[in-house]
């Protein structure tokens, strides 16, 4: 009988000294064996504090409102662009022979608009040997009528233009990409797999990497980026262009080109420094053709017709890059004639671009300002050769009381 009273007083005192403990610890998470294993002191006395504060993701909520505005200032600056690339077919037709043509295949691409006349800058690569189709906005508008104001091929950046009478595209401006720092918030803008307006967050990973290839520096950024996104902009926290997104770092399957944690963009001073000297360039040619008398203000032309029917040529001769046009006749007085183009010729390439069909390439003549040095590939016999033409404004565009000074002699058609 002694004994159970004894084991009872000891059990009563064992739970009252454990009471006493918790009490004396709060709340929280016990101390427990575990704990003493992975090396944990037990916690201080006094209440442990809750795991989560409600009231510090305040910061995270203005953040998170920060990015949704500057995600609304950034879209409606960048465009999809849709592209069409001809692969090469040539069939044997009864009435005509040999007859050259392409199967149609889609592209996409994106680009920024860089200033309220629709100036846009892009990749190259994008509108490289493709038929440029249209260009869409944030809004879901399209522009059918788009030219290439100029191109560079090592920088892999072009400049086009939407030909629009509106003058308040909206636009962004160029930051000053030798003050990007390594591990600084960017965006990464554009048309991926052909989705249209789409927008994903990163940093820049590293600055200054080389391609064994190239002479140029990139910026490498692990914001999302996929084809479709080529040409759209980087994008820093105060939106502005820091990059033109280029290039996606891949290794393994040769067909499987997704993200892969490492993408490429082009610095924007790199970029904007040839935009200036383009535009710069413009404006002096203008002023020069405008001193000499020149109707600068008018549609470009060339002086040629063209046929829109099947095109017999040889088929050892065509690059198969597009349909061509198949010139038919030629102003004696116009710039195809002084550049030496002739009638039976085959235009293949306007600027170096492919284009869809003989209509298409007059419309983009037409849109190209007066004055400007067009560059054309073209199909005699069996030689596949190109020339330089200034073009001129259309007779019927002329000012009556101008002089038009005597078209410049251009360098014979060169083989190439």
């Amino acid at each position: 009988m002694e004994l159970v009273r004894r084991l009872f007083v000891a059990a009563a005192i064992l739970a009252i000294s454990a009471g006493l403990y918790l009490m004396s610890r709060g709340t929280g998470e016990p101390y427990g064996l575990p704990h003493l294993v992975d090396g944990r002191r037990p916690p201080e006395s006094g209440k442990l504090a809750p795991k989560l504060d409600v009231t510090n993701l305040d910061l995270m909520r203005r953040m998170s409102d920060d990015f949704a505005t500057l995600a609304e200032k950034i879209m409606p600056c960048v465009v999809s662009i849709n592209t069409q690339t001809e692969r090469p077919r040539v069939m044997l037709d009864p009435l005509y022979g040999f007859v050259a043509g392409a199967e149609v295949m889609p592209g996409q691409g994106s680009g920024v608009i860089i200033s309220n006349d629709g100036l846009i800058i892009t990749n190259y690569h994008v509108v490289q040997n493709v038929a440029l189709r249209s260009v869409i906005t944030q809004d879901r508008t399209r522009y059918d009528t788009v030219r290439i104001v100029n191109f560079d091929a090592e920088r892999d950046v072009a400049l086009l233009k939407i030909d629009s009478t509106k003058h308040d595209f909206p636009a962004l401006r160029f930051a000053n990409s030798d003050q990007a720092r390594v591990g600084q918030i960017v965006f990464a803008a554009g048309n991926p797999f052909g989705l249209g307006g789409s927008l994903t967050q990163g940093i820049i990973n590293a600055r200054d990497r080389q391609l064994s290839e190239s002479t140029l520096d990139f910026f490498q950024t692990d914001a999302v980026i996929n084809p479709g996104n080529s040409g759209g902009p980087l994008v820093d926290l105060n939106g502005e262009v820091v990059g033109i997104n280029t290039l996606i770092f891949y290794r393994g399957d040769e067909k499987v080109r997704a993200w892969q944690g490492i993408g490429l963009a082009i610095p924007s001073n790199d970029v904007k420094n040839w935009v200036d000297a383009v535009l710069a360039k413009q404006r002096s040619q203008a002023q020069a053709d405008a001193a000499a008398g020149l109707a600068v203000l008018g549609r470009g032309y060339l002086g040629i017709e063209v046929r829109s029917e099947p095109i017999p040529i040889n088929p050892l001769a065509w690059d198969g890059a597009n349909i061509g046009a198949y010139v038919t006749d030629i102003d004696p007085n116009s710039p195809a004639a002084v550049a030496g183009l002739q009638a039976g010729d085959v235009i293949t390439r306007f600027q170096g671009m492919a284009f869809r069909s003989p209509r298409d390439l007059l419309l983009v003549i037409r849109t190209q300002p007066v004055g400007s040095q067009v560059k054309l590939d073209f199909i005699r016999g069996q030689k596949v050769m190109e020339v330089n033409a200034k073009l001129q404004s259309r007779p019927d565009m002329q000012m009556p009381e101008s002089s038009p000074s005597p078209a410049p002699t251009s360098p014979a058609p060169t083989q190439k």
